[in-house]
């Protein structure tokens, strides 16, 4: 516990002028980020006696290690400075709102050349026109099917779509005419475009202009006889009145709003937004945080509208956003919204009327959110806090740890021996700093020495970093290889497939404030295995001199808890939330272990030589490879026996002959049957089978 006097900086020394400051642990990393109109007025807030300061705020100074800030020339440059690097740290003082459930929207992929309307969630892109957020995908796609009628734009996925063009028939909405078919030229880029920006314009608000239009061609059909185009005209008049029906009318002078509400604890708040346009509302989302920092709800409205209008521009911001207690100051807010949306946007509380009542109605949703929250979580903050106090209790540590990072090994049969390392911070995954490692030095099923390889290149990557930061003055030691990336040999950087939204978030940082890769160290090691696998992390980090970093063991076998140099285990009793968070921390990185040597071992069986025989597809390939047991013994076998194989004529017989007899006689081959290399030992299919039992 540090004290906030040792990095308090001198008087005079912090400016009276608006700007963002940074606090920083001992390690370099950012812990919290915060603005202020006058940074001598707002810091002086933190070093003032520690009794005064709120519990959480407490916590963070004595955490903090040194403080740092930026002068701006305006309030609104600071939100928009504070926005940005909150996104680049991902600071674990500041207040992170996470969406309580993945919400769809629908969306209108106008930045194809035939746009598409579909079901969307997850990260907005470029390009893409989005409605929503819809409380269930079923609410998006009984809208969508009766605008088609109206609007029929594409729907299909690509792979449809170019199967239609190359066949020259559309798929089955062609034909009801519930899509134009610009697969098949019956429409043209620019007309279906048009359409396109059609359906957006009437799901954005603007209904009445264009029913309207509608009403007057049925009329004007009518007139002229043309009774069958007067009943299409008069069917999609109905169609989208249904589809707006399905939107109740909320506001009766067709506002376009945002109605943000809140509902705190002294852990905990939820937000609720209802996006109102057109007077209806067309979209519903809600999120939860964890109270990390003394926040007041004027606070936490601040950091809901950064949340929710960081990465929107123009039409995406409302012209008014309701909320229960104005930001303060307000003026700097207000005035970056309108930047956002390109003109004046209102912000303010919501006084009588509809939309008090409105604003009401939200506030109930946030209050059964935060129910609800708390109903499925069980006070999920506390359980996280008793789960590493219980860990702390049982291994003996002098503090809670609040980094566990754990390894694990993984092979199949001694073939692509690699390692995982994944880190728990506060009791919840830290998915942007996983690493994963590949074995090199050896290949073989020996779990005990890959354990010893990985700690040790870990840790040494570890010292390095302390010594380029000037926290270390012994040399690292020689066999500390660095490739041309800055990583020790045979490393690999995070799999993108488990990364976070922002993967630079929250990683230890250099000087320039940019991420390292292993400068902050954990509290406690966890390793996936018994006795050994503990004795050879534990030696690990004796031969590189670090004490200070507990170590310990969960095997499987019966979920016991191994430390170093001890005969018996440590036995957390089965209901014990300490060992919960062992098993959830274990069991997450066997999965990211298995998934990367799965993925290595799928790169290393693609290269096979019946892969390049034009006309033999899978079935015929897994039938041969069934037949024969292995690539050796087809490669050996003449004409007339692949003519044997069932499905296989002379000519594909002849084609697989010269095929083989061309290829390298050392290509591997797959079995489809079991996904694994057949050898060229004849090791028939039945025993490759086991192969996946064997696997860790």
């Amino acid at each position: 516990m540090a004290d906030p006097s040792s990095y308090r900086p001198k008087p005079g020394q912090i400016p009276d002028s608006p700007g963002v400051y940074k606090f920083r642990d001992e390690h370099g990393r950012v812990i919290y980020v915060g603005k202020a109109k006058s940074l001598r007025q707002r810091l002086a807030n933190y070093f003032q006696d520690l009794a005064g300061l709120h519990p959480r705020t407490r916590t963070m100074v004595t955490t903090a290690a040194s403080v740092e800030w930026t002068v701006v020339s305006t309030e609104v440059e600071a939100l928009q400075l504070e926005y940005s690097w909150i996104k680049e740290f991902d600071p674990r003082f500041n207040v992170k709102y996470r969406d309580d459930k993945s919400y769809p929207y629908l969306a209108v992929t106008l930045n194809e050349e035939f746009p598409r309307v579909q079901v969307m969630r997850g990260a907005k892109k470029k390009g893409v026109r989005y409605f929503g957020p819809y409380g269930h995908a079923w609410a998006i796609r009984e809208t969508v099917d009766l605008m088609l009628r109206v609007f029929p734009v594409r729907t299909c996925s690509a792979g449809v779509f170019k199967r239609s063009a190359q066949i020259g028939r559309p798929c089955l909405l062609g034909y009801i005419g519930k899509c134009s078919a610009p697969c098949v030229g019956r429409i043209s880029p620019e007309e279906h475009h048009e359409l396109a920006e059609e359906f957006c314009d009437f799901m954005a608000g603007r209904t009445g202009a264009y029913i309207r239009r509608l009403e007057r061609g049925m009329q004007e059909a009518a007139e002229e006889m043309e009774y069958e185009r007067a009943a299409r005209l008069r069917d999609d008049i109905g169609a989208l009145k249904r589809a707006m029906e399905k939107s109740a009318v909320v506001l009766a002078d067709a506002t376009d709003a945002d109605l943000i509400a809140v509902a705190e604890d002294e852990l905990e708040a939820a937000v609720q937004i209802f996006h109102v346009r057109g007077g209806r509302v067309r979209g519903q989302r809600g999120w939860v945080t964890d109270k990390v920092e003394a926040v007041t709800t004027s606070g936490l409205v601040e950091h809901a509208l950064q949340q929710l209008y960081g990465e929107e521009r123009g039409d995406a911001v409302p012209k008014e956003v309701l909320v229960p207690a104005l930001p303060e100051p307000v003026e700097p807010v207000a005035q970056w919204l309108s930047e956002r949306r390109g003109s004046q946007v209102s912000l303010r509380i919501p006084q009588r009327g509809d939309k008090k009542d409105l604003m009401a109605t939200v506030g109930r949703n946030a209050q059964q959110a935060l129910g609800l929250h708390k109903t499925k979580r069980a006070s999920d903050l506390t359980t996280r806090s008793r789960a590493l106090e219980e860990i702390a209790g049982a291994l003996g540590l002098d503090a809670v740890p609040l980094r566990i990072e754990c390894f694990d090994i993984s092979h199949l049969q001694g073939d692509d021996v690699v390692a995982s390392m994944v880190v728990f911070e506060d009791g919840l995954a830290r998915k942007s700093e996983y690493r994963r490692f590949q074995i090199k030095s050896f290949q073989g099923q020996d779990d005990v020495r890959s354990m010893h390889e990985v700690i040790g290149r870990r840790f040494k990557r570890y010292l390095q970093e302390k010594q380029k930061s000037g926290e270390w003055t012994e040399e690292p030691a020689d066999d500390a290889r660095v490739d041309d990336n800055g990583a020790t040999a045979g490393t690999v950087t995070a799999s993108t497939d488990d990364l976070e939204p922002d993967p630079m978030a929250g990683r230890p940082t250099d000087e320039d404030g940019r991420p390292k890769r292993f400068a902050y160290p954990p509290q406690l090691v966890v390793v996936d295995g018994g006795a050994p696998q503990v004795a050879a992390a534990r030696r690990a980090l004796d031969e590189l001199g670090i004490d200070d970093v507990a170590v310990c063991g969960l095997a499987k076998r019966l979920e016991e808890v191994w430390l170093p140099e001890e005969d018996d285990p440590v036995v957390l009793p089965r209901s014990s939330e300490g060992l919960y968070l062992l098993q959830r921390v274990r069991d997450e990185a066997h999965r990211f272990a298995i998934a990367y040597q799965r993925s290595k071992r799928t790169k290393r069986l693609k290269s096979s030589p019946l892969d390049t025989v034009a006309g033999l597809g899978d079935t015929r390939r897994q039938a041969l490879l069934k037949h024969f047991g292995s690539l050796k013994k087809l490669r050996a076998a003449t004409v007339d026996e692949i003519c044997e194989v069932p499905g296989v004529g002379r000519k594909t017989a002849e084609t697989v002959a010269a095929a083989l007899a061309g290829a390298a006689p050392s290509a591997p081959a797959v079995n489809t049957a079991t996904g694994e290399i057949i050898e060229d030992d004849g090791v028939p299919p039945a025993a490759l089978s086991a192969e996946r039992g064997q696997e860790r």
